[in-house]
């Protein structure tokens, strides 16, 4: 069994770890992560996976960001523990954390990443939304919690300056959750 609940401010080192841990040296001279500076994550949706053992396995954050008036959830960094990777936590992750988006009310979610991995969770490639540079801008995919979210959302994305938040919307806590089937990551 593993044990999902929201990050909280005392677990940011730790999670931090499991970043540098999972990604190359300089990931935070991104552009996504120019977006994140000084704003707060959407806490309740920045999730931690812990095994039997309370070992930091996998995390997923989410943060908020505009693209023209509209409020979108900017959805990375993910991350599994090297020793995990392939065992489906890191769809069990992307699942939660989009279904508990959905419960509080956001409408849509964007991100950068490869598209084969992305679209077995419905993203696609979203056109004429654009992150700052250098981003390749076929890495910039989007998938609708609401049907039509995305129609006619178009421009620069920007970082979120005021408090975008849907109506407040209870979400789970902790849960404990099966391991995934392999197939199904």
């Amino acid at each position: 069994m593993y044990e999902l609940c929201p990050e909280t401010p005392a677990d940011t080192p730790e999670v931090e770890a499991l970043l540098d841990l999972c990604f190359a040296p300089g990931r935070t001279a991104l552009s996504s992560y120019r977006l994140r500076d000084g704003v707060a994550p959407v806490l309740p949706l920045c999730l931690m996976l812990r095994d039997d053992f309370g070992a930091l396995m996998g995390a997923i954050r989410y943060w908020p960001v505009r693209v023209g008036a509209s409020p979108v959830l900017l959805l990375g960094p993910v991350a599994v523990h090297p020793t995990a990777q392939g065992e489906g936590l890191g769809g069990l992750l992307m699942r939660e954390s989009l279904s508990r988006a959905t419960a509080m009310g956001w409408q849509r979610v964007m991100l950068v990443g490869d598209l084969p991995y992305y679209r077995r969770f419905g993203f696609w490639k979203l056109e004429g939304v654009e992150m700052p540079p250098p981003t390749n801008p076929d890495r910039v995919l989007g998938i609708e919690l609401v049907p039509g979210a995305w129609s006619g959302i178009t421009g620069a994305v920007e970082r979120e300056t005021g408090d975008p938040r849907p109506a407040d919307r209870r979400t789970p806590g902790c849960i404990q959750v099966a391991p995934p089937d392999h197939h199904s990551a």
